[in-house]
Formats: structure tokens, sequence, C-alpha cells
């Protein structure tokens, strides 16, 4: 906001125990600003570099930030701003209130916040739900993505020691960009960009294909200022991927990189991708994480912070994107040239060709890209090129037919574009054998077996009951009914509970080639479920295929496990909507993950014996996040389906570990999977800019 030559903003206003807390920022062009208030108890400055870098023809101070502390009820909440002869008054109250609001519901509307805020409001009245609200962003927003971007870039100092770093191998990166009619601000910025990069044995090769002159006579003056930047003008538009196989033909260099003539590099992207290619001699494939920028280069928003290679990630989108580093020899491999049947996704079906080709694909858990958004870009909106979903589902079946895959390449199940979902044909129908552990509770047990024979889809099948202990007249009953079912067996396992053990004792009397893991408290939704998981699990890279859980008020209760959430490991995007695509997609997309929960999963049981099964020493938690790590060592991917569907009608409140008896046995399982894992794992298929305070993928402050 701006008044009498004072701009300020009150970002939020929140009581906070026996005090009241008004954060925000203001300066004055005149000189500094004086905030006063009768019923402030002191101002601490704050840094606040986003403003600095909105405001850059300002002379912003860095330390225009605050945060003033008030008395618990003050009878005043109008603040004088003052600098020099200029004075403005404002009700922080008022403002504050409202971004607290505003931001909070614009994050969270996709969440199930409805339900919770009714039973506030009957407790509570409207004020209950205010102040929920207020609550809930003041914790869970704490900064912006600008602000978190602006206090993690390189500091000038450490700029300046890039610069003068020496690395064993200085390759020669060569930098190609096609352009086509770009504005020239927008190429001014590209080209600074890459000038103001601190590893500099660059080149930049820049194809024009632009039918407005004015750009080849901008570029020129470029070119003849810095010999590293290189420019030819072509006869005529070529296409995107035309004009980029011309820039790469001008290339020299060792490695490739891949920049969108809008679109701007970190000053220290070079960098970090030659300090991945030094720390490992086998890294023929680079790959970052990336932001979008705004037309004015200025403000950096929805970030992608990525998983390190996920195969069938990238099979469900082109997830690799910017910043893209190639091997020049590894390019040759995959034929040196974008194909111009795929324009639209033409860097997709490169990306595809590459991978299918390299020895070492390696991620940069950094923003080294910034995707600048306006009006005909992609950032903006896949909707404005509906081309690019064809060209990249083109794409697809071209790669599976390289690999001798037999596979349908259908459009993403959730409505999100330039999102795909593969059907593998499915060989034979190996026999399947379905491991139920049960004690007593015959209804869930009941409502269980009836799903399965109402979606399954699949005649080559059995269902093994594995029976502990019950003593209800009425659990034998059921067992007596279910003789009627020659594919139906119960199986007495007699010692103690000890989850681990008792499927280990099953699947050893399993006659099935594939294992369906299956907890008694758990429905089936989605149909045909079988064929789906063995035609995933058949596949030669795979050892476990898991499935998605829902609680049964429509929440998620599993979307996949990610390591080290929470304390040892937790669920993806656990108690949001069901309907949520979550972080770009990663709660509907197909995927590659560390670990899935054994209340419904696949594994194929020559894998599940390789390991020698679950670990007994985890009786009741971490055998199944423990059973995939052992797999995954093994060299055998995990997949997430998310078009695997059930419920799961365990308890949100269910696992505390209320008792002593459990809370020691809880902790002895916690400390074992730290000795045998490590307690500072990280999980390859998260990452390490995204906390692991929450479920939801949310940036880590």
């Amino acid at each position: 906001m701006y008044k009498s030559g004072i701009y300020y903003e009150i970002d939020s206003f929140i009581k906070d125990e026996n005090q009241i807390i008004c954060e925000g920022w203001a300066f004055s062009e005149n000189g500094p600003v004086d905030i006063s208030n009768g019923s402030i108890l002191k101002i601490k400055k704050r840094p606040r570099p986003d403003v600095v870098n909105y405001y850059q023809n300002k002379n912003v101070p860095l330390m225009c930030g605050f945060s003033i502390y008030l008395k618990e009820h003050p009878t005043d909440y109008d603040f004088i701003l003052k600098s020099g002869n200029q004075q403005i008054t404002i009700n922080a109250k008022a403002l504050g209130s409202k971004n607290n609001v505003l931001l909070y519901l614009k994050g969270k509307l996709n969440y199930p916040c409805f339900k919770k805020a009714l039973g506030i409001l009957i407790k509570q009245g409207p004020t209950g739900v205010v102040k929920k609200i207020r609550h809930g962003y003041n914790q869970m927003q704490g900064i912006s993505y600008n602000q978190w971007y602006l206090s993690h870039k390189p500091t000038p100092a450490q700029l300046t020691e890039q610069k003068n770093a020496e690395f064993d191998y200085m390759p020669l990166i060569s930098i190609i960009t096609p352009t086509y009619n770009t504005p020239i601000n927008f190429l001014t910025d590209m080209i600074q960009s890459v000038q103001h990069q601190t590893y500099s044995k660059w080149e930049l090769c820049i194809a024009d294909g632009s039918s407005n002159t004015d750009v080849y006579k901008h570029l020129n003056i470029f070119s003849q200022n810095d010999s590293r930047i290189r420019v030819i003008r072509l006869d005529k538009n070529e296409g995107i991927s035309g004009n980029s196989n011309a820039a790469l033909s001008m290339a020299k260099g060792d490695f490739i990189a891949l920049l969108d003539h809008d679109d701007l590099l970190t000053p220290n992207a070079l960098y970090e991708a030659v300090q991945k290619i030094n720390d490992n001699s086998a890294c023929d494939m680079i790959y970052s994480d990336e932001d979008k920028t705004d037309e004015y280069g200025q403000k950096f928003f929805d970030p992608y912070f990525k998983a390190d290679f996920s195969i069938d990630l990238l099979r469900a989108n082109n997830y690799i994107c910017h910043f893209l580093v190639l091997k020049n020899t590894l390019l040759n491999k995959a034929g040196r040239f974008f194909d111009n049947r795929f324009d639209g996704a033409q860097d997709y079906d490169l990306v595809l060709r590459c991978v299918e080709k390299a020895d070492h694909v390696a991620h940069i858990p950094k923003i080294l890209y910034h995707w600048r958004v306006h009006n005909n870009s992609t950032a903006a909106s896949a909707e404005s090129k509906p081309y690019t979903h064809i060209a990249g589902k083109k794409a697809l079946e071209e790669h599976f037919k390289r690999l001798g895959i037999e596979a349908d390449v259908l459009d993403g199940t959730r409505g999100i574009n330039n999102t795909y979902k593969i059907k593998y044909k499915l060989n034979g129908e190996p026999m399947v054998s379905i491991i139920i552990p049960n004690y007593e509770h015959i209804d869930d047990l009941k409502k269980c077996l009836e799903s399965i024979q109402k979606t399954i889809g699949y005649a080559n099948y059995e269902i093994l009951i594995a029976e502990n202990n019950s003593k209800d007249k009425a659990t034998f009953d059921y067992y007596n009914y279910l003789d009627q079912y020659p594919y139906i067996h119960v199986l007495k396992y007699p010692n103690e509970f000890n989850y681990s053990a008792i499927n280990n004792w099953a699947i050893q009397q399993a006659k099935g080639d594939y294992i369906v893991l299956l907890n008694n408290d758990v429905e089936v939704i989605s149909n045909n479920w079988v064929r789906e998981m063995v035609s995933y699990c058949q596949r030669d890279d795979v050892g476990i295929v898991g499935a998605k859980l829902y609680y049964p008020d429509e929440t998620i209760q599993h979307a996949g496990v990610i390591i080290g959430m929470g304390g040892v490991a937790d669920h993806a995007f656990k108690d949001a909507s069901r309907e949520i695509p979550g972080y770009f997609g990663r709660a509907v997309l197909v995927q590659d993950l560390s670990a899935v929960t054994a209340a419904f999963l696949m594994v194929k049981k020559s894998v599940f014996n390789s390991v020698d099964g679950f670990d007994e020493n985890f009786a009741v938690a971490f055998n199944d996040v423990d059973l995939c790590l052992k797999i995954r060592k093994k060299g055998y991917l995990i997949i997430f389906d998310p078009d695997i569907e059930a419920y799961h009608y365990e308890s949100k409140s269910r696992g505390y570990e209320d008792t002593p008896e459990k809370k020691k046995r809880f902790q002895h399982e916690h400390e074992l999977f730290y000795s045998k894992w490590g307690k500072h794992y990280i999980d390859p298929y998260y990452n390490v800019n995204l906390t692991l305070q929450k479920n939801d993928f949310s940036l880590k402050i």
C-alpha cells in the first residue's frame, strides 16, 4: 500500500498467549519510518529481502520489516507511521486480520476444513472459527515463498567464492536457446542471467527464427560484446524443434543445457551442475528444482521442489522439465536432435530418449531456474497450449515402442493437464495370493471379503485368512460359512500377535507368484485392481505396488510413505481431502516412492523371499517401511498407484501408544529402525526443502 509518501503492508495481526503480535513492513523515500501506538510493548526490526527485491528502484532498507508486540487488551489498534513531514494513521487490526483470513483461505480451500469449521461454529460460534483460521494461518503460512527464496539464494560472498572455485573437471557447457519474436526486455533478462553465471566456461548458442528483425539486431549487440554468445539468423522460422536443432548444431560443449528464450537462470545454476558432475563422474543427465517469476522477474512463486529420478512419475508427466543439463555423448546416443513430430512436448520426447540411454540421472534440490509467467507462456496455463498434451502422449507412445513394452498411454485420470496414465499389458494371469491377518472383527472381515469379490475381476487367486487366536464363537461360525468358497482358506497361526511373523508364516504357505497383503478393515472400491497391480508388479524393475487409502470421512489415510516425516515415517497427504491433486499432482499420479503401507500392497513373492520377508523384530510398527527399504536396496522400485483405491476403517485416533507396554514396544521399534537405516535417512523421493513436520508437502521454514 502507498499513502502520503509511505509504502507499507500489515501482514498479520494475531493474538499469541498474553500479547498481540502485529507483523508487517514500511519504508519511505523520505527517510526512516517511525511507528507509534500507546499500547506498544516493544518493536523488533526484521529483514525483508522480498520487499527490497520487489521495490528495486526505491532504495529500500533491508530492515524495513517489523514485529510489534502489544498489550493483550489495547484500546487502540490505530498505528501512526511517520517519515519526515509525512504521517498517516492505519488500523493494523483491520488490515492484518483481513490478510490472515484471505491468505489462509487461499492456501487451504482444497483441504477438508468445512466439517471441522462447522464443528467449531456450533461449539464456539463465529469468533471461534475466525480464531482458528488466524491461528492456522499463523502456524502454516509463516513466511511467503518469495521471502524464503530471497533468504535462501546465494549471498554475494558465496557467489564470489563460486567465481573463484576451481574444479578438477571444468567442462564447457553449451546453453542452447531458440528465439522467436521474443520481447526485447525478456531477451535481455535471459542473456544477462547467463552472463551473471559464477561458472564462466560456457557458450550461449542462439538460433533466431524471428520475423521481427529487432530481435536479431539486439542479439548481435550482445554477441559483439561477448564472444561466448553465438547467434545465427534462420532464413525462416522452423518451429520450436527446428530452431532448437539449429542452436544445437552450433554447440561445442561437453554438456548441453536447455534454456527458453524468456526464462532466467539463477547465477549459481552452472556452478551447481558442474559441482554435481565432479561429485559423480557417471552423471550424464542433471535436472534441478524450479519456480516461476512474474513478467518483471521480481517476484518468485509456485516453486517445484522435485523428487529424485522417478521413471514412473516421469511417465505420468514431465516433472524433470527445467533446468536440464545433458552430456554431449548421451545426447549423441539418444539421437542428437529435437523431433518436430512432438512440437510442444519436444523436450519431453528428448528427456525420455535420454533417460533410456543415461548412466546416471542426477537431481539438484535447489532452485536454479525461473520460469517466466506471461500471457503466452505454458507456465501461465497448460490450457493455453492444449497441443502440448497431445504431443506428450505421442512422445510416451514412442518411448514404449523403443523399449519393446506393450502399454497404452491414456489421459491423466484426474483431469490435470499434461498428465498421463499408463496401462501395461498383462502377461498371462499368474496366481495371486491375498493374505488377510484376522483376530475377531468378523464384521470388518466380511466387508473386506465382499469388496474383493465385487471388484477383483480376476480368476486365478486365493485368499488366505491368517487367524490369530480369536475366541468368539461367531468368528468361527463365519469361518465355517467361508468353507463353501474353494479359493478361501483359513490358516490358524497359534503364536502371540506379531504382524511381521504372521505374514511371513502365511506367505510361505501361499501358492501365488504375487502376494497381496491386506488388512481386514480395508474395503476395496476400485474395479479390476488385481490386474492393475500385477501389470505393474510383473515389470522386472518393480518389487511392490501400493494403493491409495481413505478414511470413512473421505479424507486421505495413505498416499505413499515419506521417510522422516513426523519422525520415522508417515503417510503423504494424510487427513487431506480425497479430491485434492496434492503437490504438483503427487497425490494422484503414479510414482516411485521409498515405501507404501502394508495395509494394502502387492509384492512379488520371489522378491519378498530374496530379502527374507518382514523383519520380525518389528512386531507392530515400521515393518512395512523396513520391508520396502530392503527391497529398494536390492534395486527394485516401490510404486504408488493412486488409481487403486480403498477405504481403511482404521480410526484416525488408533495407534496412539497409550500404555507403558505399548510405549516401550514402540520406542524399541523406533530405535531399531534408526539403527538399521540411520536417524537422518534422506528420502530420495521427497525434497529436502519441504517440511517433515506436516504431511502436505509444504515449504520447510
